[in-house]
């Protein structure tokens, strides 16, 4: 393999670890701060028990996340060095916003929160958790206007031979920028939400503190249901931002070949890219996908055909991935909605207890997937429409690469089995006693 082949691989491992941990982070900890701010407002034992036991995962996972995030960001400069002179003024600036404020705050909150259990007033205690929330989601926001520019680069001009920022305030407001942000943490709390409810129905079955659990499972599966939703609203306004934002990726995504109005949505669908066809294509939804494009069933739909097959990202894994995504996009919301009309009973419901456990794992999917969907349908170019990924690799020999990539394979395989260790250990102990002292 070339040295492009292998440093995109050595990103996209870096990336989908990193991105195991970084929802849950997101997630958990508006969860965390909700539990605590409930024993403030109303005095109750197993609330604070709650804050403690799902901050002590959330601690765990994020010790892990962090890690894997400052390996990812060096890669720009040992990997993508070329991009980076390019396009440095621009994403350079969102990172550094990201690392001196919100991880600044991020990362001195949550030890004032782990080591103030009973040093600080009980307000300002919970009020740390809450910084540690806020900042870690207004983190995302700046990775995620970083990638948002990435996929649609706006506020910028090129001169001296680079591209230099023009606009910083269209780069963070753009549409792009902000429906790839809500959808983004719609998915990380969902994940967060089915965390909480498998663990919960996981010591229910086994009758294990059983208040407890249910007070755990009753506040995530409102919380799960409301961003399974949302997630659906986001997720469609993404997609029909694609039109013009990133024709190609959208044609991917629904295997559509031919430009054209009254555009439909097939069900079976099966994507023949070597002959620019579908090889499957049946139960067709008639204007869906203009509907969803453009909100009209008139719109026009370009087709793959319509660009250069050199200009067009890889159909099939684009298309499969973005299939399972809403597949379980939908699945989601039919699970979250049995367990907060069940969440009173939840006791007596063996089938649903059973169930979610297992739904663990398939958020972690989805946002995988979900990125799979982002990042490779936006190729062949690393900017779209502006600077393709071929031009922005690093000119270092391909042994340099080999081996980090072995490297990162070994310590993130070593990393992920002690992270998944303490979190399946300290999940199935469950919760202790509060100590009022």
């Amino acid at each position: 393999m070339d040295v492009l082949t292998l440093s995109r691989l050595q990103f996209a491992v870096a990336a989908y670890f990193h991105f195991l941990f970084v929802p849950l982070t997101l997630g958990l900890s508006f969860l965390v701060a909700i539990m605590e701010t409930m024993y403030i407002v109303k005095r109750d034992d197993d609330y604070k028990r709650m804050a403690m036991f799902w901050g002590k995962l959330f601690l765990i996972n994020f010790a892990v996340g962090l890690v894997t995030g400052i390996t990812l960001e060096f890669q720009f400069g040992t990997n993508w060095s070329s991009y980076s002179k390019y396009v440095g003024d621009i994403f350079g600036s969102l990172l550094a916003i990201e690392a001196s404020v919100a991880f600044f705050l991020e990362s001195t909150f949550i030890a004032v929160w782990y080591f103030g259990w009973k040093k600080l007033p009980p307000k300002l205690h919970c009020a740390s958790i809450w910084i540690v929330a806020i900042a870690s989601n207004i983190s995302a926001f700046w990775i995620l206007s970083a990638n948002a520019w990435m996929q649609h680069p706006v506020g910028f001009v090129v001169r001296n031979g680079r591209a230099e920022l023009a606009n910083f305030i269209e780069i963070i407001t753009q549409k792009y920028a902000i429906l790839e942000f809500t959808h983004t943490l719609s998915g990380a709390y969902i994940l967060a939400g089915f965390f909480v409810l498998g663990i919960s129905a996981w010591h229910l079955i086994r009758k294990n503190e059983a208040a407890f659990f249910t007070k755990s499972f009753k506040l995530a599966s409102c919380w799960t249901l409301i961003f399974a939703l949302a997630s659906l609203v986001f997720g469609h306004m993404s997609a029909g931002n694609l039109k013009d934002a990133q024709p190609t990726k959208l044609a991917a995504m629904e295997a559509h070949w031919e430009t054209s109005r009254y555009a439909p949505m097939h069900i079976l669908t099966w994507p023949d890219a070597l002959n620019e066809k579908n090889a499957v294509q049946a139960l067709a939804v008639p204007s869906a996908l203009s509907i969803l494009a453009g909100h009209a069933p008139d719109t026009e739909v370009k087709g793959l055909k319509e660009f250069p097959p050199e200009d067009r990202p890889p159909v099939l894994p684009v298309f499969l991935s973005f299939r399972i995504m809403v597949a379980l996009g939908g699945l989601f919301i039919i699970v979250a909605a049995c367990a907060w009309l069940k969440r009173r009973q939840i006791e007596g419901q063996r089938a649903l207890l059973k169930l979610l456990p297992f739904m663990i794992p398939l958020p972690y999917l989805a946002n995988l997937f979900g990125w799979t969907v982002a990042e490779l349908g936006r190729q062949p170019w690393i900017v779209y429409g502006l600077m393709k990924t071929s031009y922005a690799v690093s000119p270092i020999a391909v042994s340099q690469v080999g081996a980090s990539l072995i490297a990162f394979f070994a310590v993130y395989a070593l990393l992920g089995a002690v992270d998944f260790y303490l979190l399946v250990k300290f999940a199935r102990k469950g919760p202790e006693g509060v100590d009022h002292a």
